[in-house]
């Protein structure tokens, strides 16, 4: 077996060298290091923020009554019933009180007697008033009580026509009108039963009456909103009933304090009805329209930097970015309304970010319009 010759065991070792001296030089240039991303940012300006707060509302009748009879007394006819459209004035039942009648007669009878004695008394007293001119005919004291007793006739007769009417009242009680116009929604009676005054004579009513072709719209906005509201911005709302129907309607009342329940401000829109499309009960999805002062700052949502410590905008100051604590307002999903130690004029970010620190120098900040 003959030896490997010197010269084949030599070039596997200078090859070796070579790619070792190869790799200690640099024969290419390194890259340039890439410039800094533009970081934008805007000004701050002053401006409202306008939004709308989605609530439950309730829609009921602009007028709602239940109606019961004044006296005791049994139905002898109905007029009307469930679904009845009745207009103001219209006779809903008649009633019957035999002993009304009655004492109406009586009080008739009085009033009639008391007239005859007053008509007697004043006209014995115009006669001894006529005599008196002559001299020595009348004493002064005959014509004193005559003139006594016309007025006390008066007086009663005054008394039995305050009793004949107050019964002519009552008689007037037996006849139930509607108050105004509307609907009936329930009738509890039928013909014969025996009625009167609530818990007297019936524990529920004769009749509930409501107003359709008008309604009142009714929500309950929370503290937190109360001072957003705007009165005469159109309200819109829909119903389950009517669904991707939309109605409008105006603020017309605010009740001025909040419900110690639920520390909410009833406020109430009044909505035509004219259709009777809308029904009383009918529950509604109401968009209150909120707004601020222009004197408030905004921001575009994305510069509200929602951080584990808190929320933030950064403020760029002297070339450095600086986070600043807010608190957010109103928000209408594209400008919302910050509070903190910033002023209009300053420039924030625009997207903020936790990859810009704070206290970290910015190279590369480039202004945008809002």
């Amino acid at each position: 077996m003959t030896s490997a010759s010197p010269i084949r065991l030599l070039l596997p070792a200078l090859f070796a060298a070579a790619v070792l001296s190869g790799c200690g030089k640099t024969t290419a240039k390194e890259p340039e290091q890439a410039e800094a991303a533009p970081v934008e940012v805007i000004r701050l300006k002053k401006g409202g923020v306008s939004s709308e707060l989605k609530l439950p509302g309730e829609l009921i009748a602009f007028q709602n009554v239940d109606l019961y009879a004044k006296v005791n007394s049994f139905v002898r006819k109905l007029h009307a019933d469930v679904g009845s459209q009745v207009r103001e004035g219209t006779l809903l039942a008649t009633l019957e009180a035999p002993e009304v009648t009655s004492q109406l007669a009586g009080a008739e009878s009085r009033l009639k007697s008391q007239e005859a004695v007053f008509l007697s008394s004043k006209a014995t007293y115009e006669r001894l008033l006529e005599t008196s001119k002559t001299p020595g005919t009348v004493s002064p004291n005959d014509l004193d009580i005559a003139f006594a007793k016309q007025q006390s006739d008066a007086a009663l007769l005054e008394s039995a026509r305050a009793t004949h009417r107050e019964i002519a009242d009552n008689r007037n009680y037996l006849e139930i009108r509607a108050p105004f116009s509307g609907v009936i929604t329930a009738r509890n009676v039928s013909t014969g039963a025996y009625v009167g005054p609530s818990g007297k004579g019936s524990e529920f009513p004769l009749f509930s009456l409501v107003e359709q072709q008008k309604l009142r719209l009714v929500v309950s906005l929370p503290e937190a909103y109360t001072g957003y509201t705007n009165p005469d911005a159109a309200i819109r709302f829909s119903v389950r009933a009517l669904p991707g129907k939309f109605f409008e309607a105006k603020m017309s009342r605010q009740s001025g304090a909040l419900d110690a329940r639920l520390r909410a401000q009833r406020i109430e829109m009044d909505v035509p009805n004219q259709a009777k499309t809308l029904l009383p009960g009918m529950v509604a999805e109401v968009s209150v329209p909120l707004s601020t002062k222009d004197s408030s700052l905004n921001v575009p949502v994305g510069a509200v930097l929602n951080a584990p410590l808190g929320l933030f905008v950064i403020k760029v100051t002297d070339g450095k970015a600086v986070w600043v604590p807010v608190t957010m307002g109103r928000n209408d999903g594209v400008n919302v309304e910050v509070i903190g130690n910033i002023s209009e004029g300053d420039l924030v970010v625009r997207h903020a970010n936790e990859e810009i620190r704070d206290m970290s120098t910015l190279k590369n900040v480039k202004e945008a319009e809002k």
